[in-house]
């Protein structure tokens, strides 16, 4: 009986050596929360913009405020557990800051003037006063639905 045997290999060719895998990602928890304050900012103008476009608040908007801030702060961030709770709140304060740009906005339109003069004029306190007055359940409901939509993306984008 005869056993095949496979020769040894020529000394001229390359023996691939395995590498070690390389170390799970721990993030970065100042760029997570550096990335969600910008993320936040941008989504807060288009937020306010997307309103005064259409003229109404929708849901989906505040979804897209809480999954940008979210994604932005656990991709960068990584597995920290404080940074679902940063993008959340990041989150309501880019919803209640977009609902604000909008008011100014409308304002803006509304007397036919720019934009630095109705913040000039109004300032924070003022459109936060006109925001108080108009506020109703569905601006509640659209500030907690940012932020609950920006915590589970901060979770899921971490892993």
């Amino acid at each position: 009986m005869s056993q095949h045997i496979q020769p040894p290999a020529p000394e001229s060719e390359a023996v691939a050596v395995p590498y070690p895998a390389e170390p799970a990602r721990s993030g970065n928890i100042g760029l997570g929360i550096a990335a969600a304050v910008v993320a936040a900012l941008a989504a807060a103008a288009a937020y306010g913009g997307i309103m005064n476009a259409i003229d109404r608040q929708v849901g989906y908007a505040a979804v897209g405020v809480g999954l940008l801030i979210g994604f932005a702060a656990g991709k960068l961030g990584g597995k920290n557990p404080v940074l679902p709770v940063v993008g959340a709140v990041f989150s309501l304060g880019a919803v209640y800051l977009g609902q604000l740009f909008f008011i100014a906005l409308a304002l803006a339109d509304y007397g036919n003037v720019g934009l630095g003069e109705v913040l000039d004029k109004a300032g924070v306190g003022g459109l936060n006063d006109i925001w108080q007055e108009g506020a109703d359940a569905m601006d509640y409901v659209f500030l907690a639905i940012g932020g609950f939509v920006a915590f589970g993306a901060a979770k899921k984008a971490s892993d």
